[in-house]
């Protein structure tokens, strides 16, 4: 069986600029490519973190230390600059590999510069853009599972 794998994540980078007169694809800066094993080419999910837009396209590299993450062509309808976005790498292989595959996850800070690498996806790294804190999620995840649990039904 061969498996769709997350790979390589680079969570909460900030958009510096969205070119709608352009073919298309993001522009990505290569210190950041390079920190998650991501290619020129390769197609990618970008998530708008600010709007829950979801779009597919493909990484152009861009300047290496620019921090540079660019939206191009019709996709700069829905991500702008200043939105935060999380970028998702994915990778085809057979179920051996994927139980033991580690994704690279690349944190960033609000100028996009590496903050810390990890293997985690769900993972928050000290001075990650946007304010999102640990404790945050945790908080997050236990009213969620709240306000899942049924109320109790009342007799009478």
């Amino acid at each position: 069986m061969i498996l769709s794998r997350l790979t390589a994540q680079v969570q909460r980078a900030t958009v510096t600029e969205a070119n709608l007169h352009y073919v298309g694809s993001l522009t990505l800066d290569e210190d950041l490519m390079r920190a998650g094993g991501l290619l020129p080419g390769e197609q990618v999910a970008v998530i708008d973190v600010t709007n829950g837009a979801r779009l597919e396209t493909y990484l152009i590299s861009g300047v290496g230390g620019s921090g540079v993450v660019g939206i191009n062509g019709a996709a700069a309808h829905f991500v702008h600059p200043g939105d935060l976005v999380t970028i998702i790498g994915y990778s085809l292989m057979d179920m051996d590999a994927a139980r033991s595959f580690q994704p690279r996850v690349v944190h960033v800070d609000h100028r996009n510069r590496v903050v810390e690498l990890s293997g985690d996806p769900a993972g928050v790294a000290t001075g990650m853009a946007g304010e999102l804190h640990g404790q945050d999620l945790a908080v997050a995840g236990r009213a969620k599972r709240r306000s899942m649990t049924p109320s109790p039904v009342a007799e009478g």
